[in-house]
C-alpha cells in the first residue's frame, strides 16, 4: 500500500560566498523562518515517524546531490554547479567542506573517514581526506578516460562499485557506452561489471555485501544483483518499474529511490510508501546522531525527515581489516573561481 506523508517547509536563509569567510556567513544567516505545517496522512503503517515532517535545512544552492553522513551523524552533499561538497553539521550549522571540487556528485565515506567522492566534470573517482587532500583512485578504464562518474558505494570488502553515464553534451567520450565498474579492495584494478545498460546511476548495496541495486535511469529501471566473492556480479532481476537518481537502504532492507517522490520498496520489490519533498529529490541517505533521519538532497536545498527505521549500518569487513591506504596523495590546487560543470544533470 502507498502512503503520501504531508510536508513542511522549514525555510532557512543560506547564501554561500566564494571567499574564504564562507563559513562564518553561512552560520550567521543560518536563520529559520516558520511555515504552516500540512499534517501527515497514513493510509497504512508508515516509515515516518509519528508527527514527523519533512523540513528544510538549508537551500539557496543551484543543484544539490550525494548526501553522505560520517561517524558522527553530519551530512555531506555537493552542490554540483558551484563546484563545492557542502557540510550540515548536527548543530545545523552549514560550512564549506571543499571548493573546486572537480564537479562531485555523488559521495560516500570509508571506513577510514575518507569522503570517496564521483567527479563528474574532472571525470574521475577520488578519495579526500578529512583536510582535505586528494588522491585519484580511478580515472581510466582499458587505458581510456571514464565518462563522468556519478554515484558509488562501498562493499565489506572496501571494493568500490560506481556508475558512469554521461550526461549533457557527449564531447571527449572515450567509452563505447555507459557502464558500472567496480574498484578492486586493493584500489589497483578497475573492472566493468554491467555494460547493457542505457544510462546506469544510482546504485546501493546490502551490509552483508551480498546483493546490489542499480537503477538504469535511461532506461526507467532498477535492477538488483548478486555479487560474486570477486566483485562481480550475476542474476540479474528487476528490482523496480522505475529509474532513480540517487539510493539509499534502511536497516529493515527497504531501499529508497528518488523519481518525483522519494519511492519505498521493500526488500522483495513491493512499492511500500513515498514520501512527497517540496522539490524533486535527487538523492537520500540516513544520518544523525542516532542514524533515523533521512536526509534528501533536492534541487536547491538539503531537506530531512525523522523516520522509525534506522539507515542500515555501514558495511564491516569480515577480516576487521581497514581499508588499504593510497599509494599516492597530492593536495587539491587552489584556483581563484569555481567553474560551472556545464551539462552536468543528476
Amino acid at each position: 500500500m502507498k502512503l503520501r506523508v504531508g510536508f513542511v517547509s522549514l525555510l532557512v536563509a543560506l547564501t554561500l560566498g566564494v571567499t574564504g569567510t564562507a563559513k562564518e556567513k553561512a552560520a550567521k544567516e543560518n536563520v529559520a523562518q516558520d511555515k504552516p505545517a500540512k499534517k501527515a496522512t497514513a493510509r497504512g503503517k508508515s516509515l515516518v515517524a509519528p508527527g514527523a515532517e519533512v523540513k528544510m535545512l538549508v537551500n539557496n544552492f543551484q543543484f544539490t546531490e550525494g548526501p553522505a553522513g560520517d561517524a558522527e551523524g553530519n551530512v555531506y552533499f555537493t552542490d554540483i554547479p558551484n563546484n563545492r561538497i557542502i557540510k550540515w553539521s548536527l548543530d545545523g550549522t552549514p560550512s564549506v567542506f571543499l571548493d573546486n571540487s572537480g564537479g562531485a556528485n555523488g559521495l560516500y565515506f570509508d571506513q577510514d573517514g575518507n569522503l570517496l567522492a564521483c567527479q563528474g566534470e574532472a571525470r574521475r573517482l577520488v578519495s579526500i581526506s578529512p583536510k582535505g587532500a586528494i588522491t585519484v583512485l580511478a580515472d581510466k578504464f582499458n587505458s581510456k578516460r571514464l565518462n563522468s562518474p556519478n554515484d558509488l558505494w562501498i562493499d565489506p570488502k572496501g571494493g568500490v562499485y560506481f556508475s558512469d553515464p554521461r550526461y549533457g553534451n557527449r564531447e571527449g567520450m572515450e567509452q563505447k557506452g555507459e557502464y558500472v565498474y567496480y574498484l578492486t579492495p586493493d584500489h589497483k584494478t578497475v573492472v566493468r561489471v554491467i555494460s547493457d545498460m542505457v544510462r546506469p546511476n544510482g546504485l546501493i548495496g546490502t551490509p552483508d555485501g551480498t546483493m546490489l541495486y542499480v537503477a538504469d535511469a535511461g532506461a526507467g529501471k532498477t535492477y538488483a544483483y548478486q555479487i560474486n566473492k570477486s566483485g562481480t556480479l550475476a542474476k540479474k532481476r528487476l528490482f523496480a518499474p522505475k529509474g532513480s537518481d540517487g539510493m539509499t537502504i534502511d536497516n529493515k532492507g527497504n531501499v529508497y529511490l528518488t523519481t518525483q517522490v522519494v519511492a519505498v520498496y521493500s526488500r522483495d520489490g513491493k512499492e511500500i510508501e513515498e514520501i512527497e519533498v517540496p522539490e524533486q529529490p535527487a538523492n537520500v541517505t540516513f544520518a544523525g546522531k542516532d542514524n533515523s533521519t533521512l536526509f534528501i538532497t533536492a534541487r536547491t536545498s538539503l531537506y530531512a525527515v525523522e523516520m522509525q527505521v534506522k539507515g542500515a549500518p555501514t558495511p564491516i569487513r569480515p577480516d576487521g581489516q581497514k581499508a588499504p591506504k593510497p599509494n599516492a596523495t597530492k593536495e587539491p590546487k587552489k584556483t581563484k573561481g569555481s567553474k560551472k560543470n556545464k551539462g552536468q544533470q543528476p
